[in-house]
């Protein structure tokens, strides 16, 4: 059974980082697409970063230069550096895994984790 397990959200003050993770388990497809959306309160879920299974990054004209997704090597981790943060970046983060070609649209994707909250306050 596929699995997304987030970690690493929590309280940042402004300006601060966080490192969140998402854990793959039992991927359904050979290749795969991974993305980090988030949703801030009141609005509607957004993506923020995906990563294509050959390693491209594409990133929310918002966060890039001070978010930056990656993964390790067999692709069963993805994390998402959140730098310089602030108090607009305050949202549950969920990642999700999609087929090859998922982009910038939640309906892509498959699989999604239980989302953890980051915060971005002093």
């Amino acid at each position: 059974q596929v699995q997304l397990v987030e970690s690493g959200g929590g309280l940042v003050q402004p300006g601060g980082s966080l490192r969140l993770s998402c854990a793959v388990s039992e991927p359904p497809f050979s290749d795969f697409t991974m993305a980090w959306f988030r949703q801030p309160p009141g609005k509607k879920r957004e993506a923020v970063a995906f990563i294509s299974w050959g390693g491209t990054t594409y990133y929310r004209d918002s966060v890039r230069d001070r978010f930056t997704i990656s993964k390790d090597n067999v692709g069963s981790t993805v994390y998402l550096q959140l730098d310089n943060v602030n108090v607009e970046d305050t949202a549950v983060y969920y990642c999700a895994l999609g087929s090859p070609g998922s982009s910038w649209w939640a309906d892509e994707y498959n699989y999604w984790g239980q989302g953890t909250q980051v915060t971005v306050s002093s």
